[in-house]
């Protein structure tokens, strides 16, 4: 199980909750965008369906899997 990590910064003369090199929209207040990324967080342990995925990686291949939808990450809110 892979564990993905959100972490509150300064953004856009508010704050928002980043992962990965991506910002959420920009809160007012660093409580507001701790608070949003915990919703988050809290969103994505929700079990899915099981499904089939298709996905290109960097070099240009293309790779069909299937993820099960009890498969989901642990989540940590930094910040």
């Amino acid at each position: 199980m892979s564990t993905t990590h959100y972490k509150i910064v300064p953004h856009d003369g508010g704050f928002a909750y980043t992962l990965n090199g991506s910002f959420s929209e920009t809160f007012p207040t660093h409580e507001a965008a701790l608070k949003a990324a915990r919703r988050v967080a809290l969103e994505q342990r929700v079990p899915g369906d099981t499904t089939t995925i298709m996905y290109e990686t960097e070099d240009g291949v293309w790779h069909t899997e299937e993820t099960l939808g009890i498969d989901r990450p642990d989540i940590d809110v930094q910040g």
